[in-house]
């Protein structure tokens, strides 16, 4: 059950999101915001006691030096590990308790596109101030959404130094992946409940995007959304790289090996198929640069000795 509430996280948080978030201006009630659903929101001044109701937010509240700030965190928001010691809320895929979330008296709430706008509104209608957080396409559009947090958090300084130091670990990644001529073949496996049809992540996902930049070739790359992708398919694009985001779930590379039909990939018999931290690119915040960097290391480990 973890691992479908887990995937439908990935389903959710990478949707492409339509609304413009804008920076806010200094009016004389306070702070004005325009979220990533088109609605105003109003602090009196940074806020000081903030409910996060997605895991990114959380991963970006703490580290832009907004931690002692959180109040309050959904049930998968457990990195870094302090975020384990703030007060856990439940989980956003159920019913919010409200209750608990009024208790803890939060200036804001955080939400991101995994929080549904009825869930939104259900706060708002209790008078909770909400801001919800568009996801990013890009690295980039990353960046501006640490400012954006900064900003609502007052920690702009923070998320400056943060951001500079970001954007220089991906310029190191793309000035050593820069010259390479070939570009390794990629199968990303998501979720392998059924082993001969697993999930994988397709066109306009972070986890393209990040394959792409750390030097390979995403097999589903023209295939929509998260799909899952056959044995035959699979077979036919004969990737040179598995890497394994479901071995959370325990999926080792012998279990791969083991599988009917598997035996003659090209990266079964060379030794290449990898488990790896799906959190690094499923949870569109900081981490992602931790990510792009250990995705670039497992398809090119030479450039990077």
């Amino acid at each position: 059950m973890l691992r479908k509430v887990l995937l439908a996280t990935l389903f959710i948080a990478l949707i492409a999101a339509c609304a413009p978030q804008a920076t806010p201006t200094a009016a004389p009630a306070g702070l004005t915001f325009t979220d990533g659903l088109g609605r105003e929101v109003t602090l009196d001044g940074p806020a000081q006691r903030i409910v996060s109701i997605a895991p990114s937010n959380t991963e970006i509240l703490f580290a832009i030096g907004a931690g002692d700030q959180v109040v309050g965190r959904d049930e998968f928001s457990t990195d870094p590990p302090a975020a384990k010691d703030v007060t856990n809320i439940g989980s956003a895929f159920d019913e919010l308790n409200t209750e608990q979330i009024v208790s803890l008296e939060p200036d804001l709430v955080l939400a991101a596109e995994i929080n549904t706008p009825e869930q939104v509104k259900q706060l708002e209608d209790l008078g909770i101030t909400v801001y919800h957080l568009n996801n990013p396409h890009t690295l980039e559009e990353m960046y501006s959404n640490l400012e954006i947090v900064a900003r609502l958090t007052g920690r702009e300084a923070e998320a400056a130094t943060l951001i500079e130091s970001l954007k220089g670990r991906v310029a190191a990644v793309d000035e050593k992946i820069a010259p390479i001529s070939s570009r390794p073949s990629v199968f990303y496996e998501l979720d392998s409940t059924d082993p001969s049809k697993p999930f994988t992540a397709g066109k306009d996902t972070f986890i393209t995007l990040l394959i792409e930049r750390a030097g390979g070739t995403n097999i589903a790359a023209k295939l929509e959304g998260y799909p899952q992708m056959s044995l035959e398919q699979i077979v036919a694009a004969d990737p040179n790289f598995i890497i394994l985001g479901d071995s959370m779930w325990g999926v080792t590379p012998d279990m791969v090996a083991s599988r009917p039909g598997w035996e003659n990939l090209s990266a079964v018999k060379n030794g290449q198929v990898l488990p790896f931290d799906d959190n690094l690119v499923s949870r569109p915040g900081p981490r992602l640069v931790d990510g792009l960097e250990q995705l670039a290391k497992l398809l090119h480990p030479g450039l990077f000795e």
